[in-house]
C-alpha cells in the first residue's frame, strides 16, 4: 500500500524507508515527516526499537562512516548495512538510549553535561584570586600596567623609578654595589636619602632598606618618553626580582608594582584551566586525588543512629566503661559552651556537629580521639577499634570539593568553583542570570556564560533542577542518566539532525512530563527531526505524527498498523488506539485489598528524606509515588531493602540513616529487589538459561538415541563449556573485530554461521528440531512444541514468561538485546517460577512499566495479582498512572525534588489520595479514577 505512495513523496520533506526487515520487521515501508515530533509506539517487542535504532540510527551512523577518508574507513570497513532496500532523506543521527549510568567514580553531572568544562574556562579566564588573609585581590603587574599608572600622573611632575636591592646569602653589600656601579647605575636611596655610589664608602651602607634608582622621570605626553620608560621599567623588574616602585621626588608617595603573583607574604598559583580540573594531577586535591572521598573514619559508623542524643550514647565508640570518659567530658562541660546534649544528633546545627568532631579546650573531639588511637596502634585493641570505624568518608582536606586548596582562592561573582558545583541547579541558574561583571570580563566570558546558562536551563527543563553539578554520575537512576544525556545533546544545539530518543519519560512524574514535552518541541523548532519511542499518552497527544507498530509482539509484530495525528490514531483499529479511545482499558479494581500486617520505617533521613515515618502494608500492592528526586528510591532502595535484608538474611548492604524498623517482618521470609539492570552482562546470557529451563532441554537432547551412540552428555549441548560448542567463536555465535579508531564490530562466526555449535552436535534432533532450532523458537512456539510432545516440566518453567507477556522473545535471544522492561519481566517470571513455594517474599520493583505498552501493563498487573494471591507482598516505585490507580495503598513523597523534597505528603488508597489537596500525584490521578 505504502510502497506506491513512497515514490510520490519528496525525500526533502520525509525520511523514506523501504523494505525494512531487521529482527521481526516484515518488509516494512514507512514515511517519517522531517522536522516534526514523531512518536513510534506499539507493544513491547513489536519492532519499535528495530525501526528507530537498528534501522534509522544504524544507517545514519553508517553514512557518517562512509563520509570519512579511505584511511579511516579501512579500520571500519565492515559496518553492516541495515536490512533495508533503501532509506532516503535521512539526516545525521543522534541516539539517546536508556543506558544505565556510568560506574566511573570520577564522572559527575557537571563533567557529563560539559558544564564543568565551561566553568573551568570561566574561572581560568576571569577568576579573581582573593587572599585568605586580607580578603584583597591578588594582582600581577606588567610593564603596561606601570605605564598606565604613570599616564595618570600630572605632566611635568618629577618621579623616581626604583628597584629593591637583594643581597644574596653570604655576599658582602660592597660587592653587590660594585657590580651595580660597573653596570652603569649611579644612585641608591637609603632611608629616603639619595646617595651616589661613586662618592660614598660602600662598606658603610646597611644591608636592609636600600633601593636602586633606575631612572629619574619627568612625566611627558610623548610617544618617545613612554618607549624609553618601558625599557627602564623592564630593567627595574629584572633588578628588583619582580618588584619596582614609582616614588615622588620628595618620597612622600610610593606605589609598589610586582610581577610575582603575591600578596600578604603568600605566593599564589596563577589561574589556568588545569588548576580547576580534578581529573588532572595539577588541580586535584592531593589527599583524595580528585575523588572527593578517602578511606578514613566513616561518620555513619561512628554515629550509626542519629536519632539518639549525645547523652543517649549516639557516639558509638564512646560507650562502655573505658571509653565513656570521653563522652562524660563532653556531657559535663556542655553548659560552658551551650551544647544541647539531649537533642537528637540529626537535629543539631552543622556547627554543633562540627564541634563534636573538632573538640575544644573542655573535651577531646572525635578527630583527636581517633588520632590518639592511631598513635597507639601497636595495641591490638586499638587496631581492632579503628578497623571497626573505617569506611569511605568525605576528604578532610577539600571537604568533598575534589580540588586543591589553591583553586578555592579563585572567585567569580564572589563564589569559588567548589561552592558553585555544590549548589542545586535551581539556585545555580539564578546566580549566573544575575551575575554582575566588569565590561572587560563580560566581553571575555560572553560566550562561556551563554553556554553555561543554556545547559543549566536544559537540565532545569528536563526536571533535574534538584541535582548539583558535583553529584556522582554513578548515583543517578536510569531515567536521570537519560535526561542528562538529553540535556547534553540539547546543549550542543544542533540543527538539521535526527534525534532518536528511547522513552525519555521514564522516571518522570506527570508534572515533569509537561516540561519534557516543551524541550522536545524546542528541539523540533530548531529544525530537527525528533523521533521518540514512547508509550506515554501525554507525549502522544502533543506529537505531530504517531506511528503504531504491531499488531502484536515478536513474530506477530513488525508491521505498520496505523499512522497519523493523535485524532487520526483514535479512529484506527490497533491495540494502542483501543486503549487511547477507551474501547479497551486497564480496569480500576472494584475493591482494594484490606491489609493487617505492615512494616514501619521510623525516622528515615538519608539524603533528602526529612525524618519521615512510613508504613508499608504487606500482602497487597503498595506504590510509592512522587516527583523525580523526592526520595522514593532512597526510602525503598537505601533504607527499607537493606534493613529488611539484614533482618531476614543476616547480611546486606549498609542501610541509610533511620531510627527504627518495626512491624510484622516475621510474616516474610525473604526480600527481592527487581530493577531494570540487564539479566546478564555476557552475550551468552538469555531467557531460557535465566529461568533454569535450559538444563532440562540439554538433558532431553542427551537422552536422544544418536547422543547415546556418540557418547554426548548434557554438557555437549551447552555453549558455555568446551565439548559441543563451536571453538572458533567459543559459543558466542559472533566474532568481535577490534577497530583502531572506532567502536568494535561484531560479525557472525564464519565456522558455525552464528549457530554456536559444532556441525555434528546439530545433527542430533529432538522431535525433528536440533538444539539451534529450539533456541530460535519464540516462547509461544516453544510452549506449543513442548506441550505437543508432553514435556510438561519444561512447559511449567516457560509458562510464566508467556504470562508476563514475553511470548514473542526467542528462547536463546541474547539478554544484551532485551530492553530494560523486558529484562525486568524476565526477572518477574523467574520469581513466578519460584513464587509457588510456601515461603512468603516481599518484592520491590523499580519502575516496572518501563518500556511497556498499555496492553503489557495489563499483563504485568495480572502477574502481580498472581504473586499477591500466593501471599507475597509487592512494593513498586512508579510514575505510571495506569499502574498507580490499581494500587491498594499509595505512599506519596514530595513536594519537590532534592532538598525541597523528602516529606511524606499523603498515604492511603487511590480514592483517599485524590481527595488530599497536599498530594501532587493525586491531582493527576483524578482523571484516571
Amino acid at each position: 500500500m505504502l510502497s506506491e505512495k513512497l515514490v510520490e513523496l519528496e525525500p526533502k520533506k520525509n525520511i523514506l524507508i523501504k523494505g525494512a526487515s531487521i529482527h521481526n520487521l516484515k518488509h516494512l515501508n514507512l514515511a517519517i515527516p522531517r522536522n516534526q515530533l514523531v512518536v513510534i509506539t506499539g507493544l513491547s517487542g513489536s519492532g519499535k526499537s528495530s525501526i528507530a535504532f537498528d534501522t534509522l540510527y544504524a544507517e545514519g551512523q553508517r553514512r557518517y562512516v562512509e563520509s570519512l577518508s579511505a584511511y579511516a574507513r579501512q579500520f571500519l570497513g565492515r559496518l553492516d548495512k541495515p536490512k533495508v532496500e533503501y532509506i532516503k532523506g535521512i539526516a545525521p543521527a543522534i541516539a539517546i538510549e536508556q543506558k544505565v549510568n556510568t560506574t566511573n567514580a570520577r564522572s559527575t553531572v557537571g563533567t557529563s553535561t560539559e558544564i564543568y568544562d565551561y566553568l573551568k574556562l570561566l574561572y581560568a579566564r576571569i577568576g579573581k584570586t582573593i587572599s585568605p588573609i586580607s580578603g584583597n585581590e591578588v594582582k600581577k603587574d606588567t610593564v603596561s600596567s606601570v605605564i598606565d599608572h604613570v599616564k595618570t600622573l600630572a605632566p611635568e611632575t618629577r618621579w623616581l623609578l626604583l628597584a629593591p636591592i637583594h643581597v644574596e646569602e653570604g655576599r658582602a653589600i660592597e660587592d653587590k654595589l660594585n657590580v651595580l656601579l660597573q653596570q652603569g647605575f649611579i644612585r641608591i636611596l637609603v632611608d629616603n636619602e639619595m646617595l651616589r655610589l661613586d662618592e660614598i664608602d660602600l662598606k658603610s651602607v646597611p644591608k636592609e632598606n636600600i633601593r636602586l634608582v633606575i631612572d629619574r622621570i619627568v612625566v611627558k605626553e610623548e610617544e618617545a618618553f613612554y618607549n624609553r620608560l618601558a625599557d627602564a621599567i623592564q630593567t627595574a623588574f629584572y633588578e628588583g626580582k619582580g618588584t619596582c616602585y614609582i616614588a615622588s621626588a620628595d618620597h612622600e608617595i610610593c606605589t609598589e608594582f610586582n610581577t610575582n603573583f603575591e600578596l600578604d607574604g603568600l605566593t599564589f598559583l596563577e589561574p589556568n584551566i588545569h588548576l580547576f580540573s580534578f581529573n588532572n594531577p595539577y588541580g586535584a586535591c592531593p589527599r583524595c586525588e580528585g575523588y572527593g572521598n578517602i578511606i578514613g573514619i566513616d561518620e555513619y559508623l561512628v554515629i550509626p543512629n542519629t536519632a539518639l542524643s549525645v547523652f543517649e550514647n549516639a557516639i558509638f565508640p564512646w560507650r562502655g566503661e573505658s571509653m565513656s570518659w570521653y563522652r562524660d567530658q563532653l556531657v559535663n562541660n556542655a553548659y560552658k559552651f551551650d551544647f544541647p546534649i539531649h537533642k537528637p544528633f540529626f537535629q543539631l546545627e552543622p556547627a554543633q556537629k562540627e564541634l563534636v568532631w573538632q573538640g575544644n579546650s573542655f573535651f577531646v573531639g572525635l578527630h583527636d580521639f581517633f588520632k590518639e588511637l592511631e598513635e597507639k596502634n601497636y595495641k591490638i585493641q586499638n587496631r581492632v577499634m579503628l578497623s571497626r570505624y573505617r569506611g569511605k568518608t568525605k576528604c578532610p582536606v577539600c571537604k568533598g570539593k575534589r580540588l586543591r586548596e589553591e583553586a578555592q582562592y579563585v572567585h567569580v561573582g564572589g563564589k569559588t568553583l567548589g561552592e558553585l558545583v555544590g549548589m542545586p541547579i535551581r539556585t545555580l541558574l539564578p546566580f549566573f542570570e544575575t551575575l554582575q561583571l566588569s565590561e572587560h570580563d563580560a566581553q571575555v566570558a560572553k560566550r562561556l556564560l551563554l553556554e553555561i546558562k543554556n545547559r543549566l536551563r536544559f537540565l532545569k527543563n528536563v526536571g533535574l533542577d534538584y541535582l548539583t553539578l558535583n553529584r556522582n554520575s554513578a548515583t543517578l537512576s536510569g531515567g536521570e542518566s537519560q535526561r542528562i544525556n538529553l540535556a547534553t545533546s540539547l546543549g550542543s544545539s544542533l540543527v538539521g539532525s535526527m534525534y532518536i530518543l528511547d522513552e525519555p519519560s521514564i522516571g518522570l512524574h506527570p508534572k515533569d512530563t509537561e516540561l519534557l514535552i516543551e524541550v522536545l518541541k524546542n528541539l523540533r523548532d530548531l529544525g530537527n527531526t525528533v523521533i521518540v519511542v514512547e508509550h506515554d499518552e501525554d507525549i502522544m497527544r502533543e506529537a505531530d505524527m504517531i506511528i503504531d507498530i504491531g499488531p502484536e509482539a515478536g513474530s506477530l509484530g513488525g508491521e505498520l498498523v496505523a499512522q497519523g495525528t493523535f485524532s487520526e490514531i483514535l479512529e484506527a483499529n490497533s491495540l494502542t488506539a483501543q486503549y487511547l479511545n477507551g474501547t479497551m482499558e486497564i480496569p480500576v479494581p472494584k475493591v482494594r485489598r484490606k491489609w493487617s500486617a505492615y512494616i514501619d520505617i521510623l525516622g528515615a533521613r538519608e539524603h533528602n528524606l526529612q525524618n519521615v515515618d512510613v508504613r508499608f502494608p504487606l500482602e497487597c500492592l503498595t506504590v510509592i509515588t512522587g516527583v523525580s528526586g523526592s526520595g522514593k528510591s532512597t526510602l525503598v532502595k537505601r533504607i527499607l531493602f537493606p534493613a529488611l535484608q539484614k533482618k531476614l538474611e543476616g547480611i546486606g548492604e549498609k542501610a541509610g540513616q533511620f531510627s527504627d524498623m518495626q512491624g510484622h517482618y516475621h510474616r516474610i521470609h525473604h526480600i527481592e529487589y527487581v530493577d531494570q539492570n540487564p539479566i546478564g552482562r555476557s552475550s551468552r546470557s538469555n531467557p531460557v538459561t535465566y529461568i533454569k529451563a535450559y538444563d532440562d532441554i540439554r538433558d532431553l537432547f542427551a537422552k536422544e538415541k544418536l547422543s547415546k551412540i556418540r557418547g554426548y552428555q548434557p554438557k555437549h549441548f551447552s555453549f558455555n563449556v568446551e565439548g559441543g560448542r563451536c571453538e572458533t567463536c567459543k559459543g558466542d555465535g559472533t566474532i568481535n573485530v577490534e577497530m583502531v579508531f572506532m567502536a568494535d564490530v561484531e560479525l557472525p562466526c564464519e565456522t558455525c554461521g552464528g549457530k554456536r555449535f559444532k556441525k555434528e552436535i546439530l545433527e542430533v534432533q529432538c522431535n525433528g528440531l536440533n538444539i539451534d532450532a529450539i533456541l530460535n523458537l519464540t516462547i509461544d512456539e516453544a510452549i506449543a512444541f513442548f506441550k505437543k510432545h508432553e514435556l510438561n516440566k519444561i512447559v511449567q518453567k516457560l509458562q510464566p514468561l508467556q504470562d508476563v507477556g514475553l511470548g514473542y522473545v526467542q528462547l536463546g535471544q541474547s539478554s544484551s538485546t532485551l530492553s530494560g522492561g523486558e529484562a525486568q519481566r524476565i526477572k518477574l517470571a523467574s520469581f513466578l517460577v519460584k513464587g509457588a513455594t510456601k515461603e512468603k517474599a516481599l518484592f520491590v520493583f523499580d519502575e516496572p512499566t518501563t518500556g511497556l505498552h498499555f496492553h503489557d501493563i495489563k499483563k504485568l498487573l495480572a502477574s502481580f495479582d498472581a504473586l499477591i494471591e500466593k501471599g507475597h507482598s509487592i512494593i513498586v516505585i512508579e510514575h505510571n498512572l495506569d499502574l498507580i490507580k490499581c494500587a491498594d495503598w499509595i505512599i506519596d513523597l514530595g513536594p519537590e525534588g532534592g532538598e525541597n523534597g523528602g516529606q511524606l505528603l499523603a498515604f492511603g488508597t487511590p480514592e483517599e489520595i485524590v481527595k488530599n489537596p497536599a498530594s501532587i500525584t493525586g491531582q493527576y490521578l483524578k482523571a484516571k479514577l
